[in-house]
């Protein structure tokens, strides 16, 4: 008579270790995944952060936008009279805006239109620009109001910058929109540069 071959199925042991892991709750699975991912470098971004990047202006919309709000604050600068406490901190608002617009523009905004738009003249003539100010912006950070000349160098700060934005606006920004440049990304990687540098989140 044949012999009946046996219906179980075979179990292959399971190690402790396994059924610890299967048991274990998905939500601390998580945890631990993100914490293998931060000690890897794999981290992806938080939700919030990639969905305001996802909706982030292009790049030339940005540093309008930066423009506009330095332009703003120069007028508010000529209105003052008084040398208090108030002028310093608009100043250093001030000095601090156009370091953050200056330093996106040079690492990411004209190196890209420089390689775009193959125009050296316009693009070296835009950094001789910044290193102008750069430089009114160093001395007035180790100035206080009533300083000697302090008033003046805000006000030539800021005929600087007029003139920089207006040789942006009516040449440099018309040249890089007729461009294949994807300002859209370009200007999300500038606005996570910018958030980079002011601590923004």
């Amino acid at each position: 008579m044949a012999t009946t071959r046996s219906n179980k199925a075979s179990t292959k042991p399971v190690s402790r270790t396994q059924a610890a892991t299967r048991a274990r709750p998905a939500a601390d699975r998580g945890v631990s995944e993100a914490a293998t991912s931060r000690a890897t470098g794999t981290a992806h971004p938080r939700a919030g952060t990639t969905t305001r990047l996802a909706h982030a202006p292009d790049a030339i919309a940005l540093l309008r936008a930066d423009h506009k709000a330095v332009d703003e604050m120069f007028a508010k600068f000529e209105k003052m009279k008084s040398d208090g406490p108030a002028k310093k901190a608009l100043v250093e608002q001030i000095c601090k805006e156009l370091t953050v617009h200056t330093t996106i523009e040079e690492e990411i905004f004209y190196p890209a239109a420089r390689a775009a738009l193959k125009d050296e003249d316009l693009l070296d003539e835009a950094e001789i620009e910044h290193d102008g100010a750069k430089k009114l912006i160093a001395e007035l950070q180790r100035m206080n109001p009533g300083d000697d000349k302090y008033d003046a160098r805000v006000t030539v700060l800021s005929e600087y910058i007029k003139h920089h934005v207006k040789e942006e606006h009516t040449e440099m920004f018309p040249k890089v929109k007729k461009t294949r440049l994807d300002l859209k990304e370009l200007g999300a990687k500038m606005l996570a540069r910018k958030q980079a540098l002011t601590g923004a989140a």
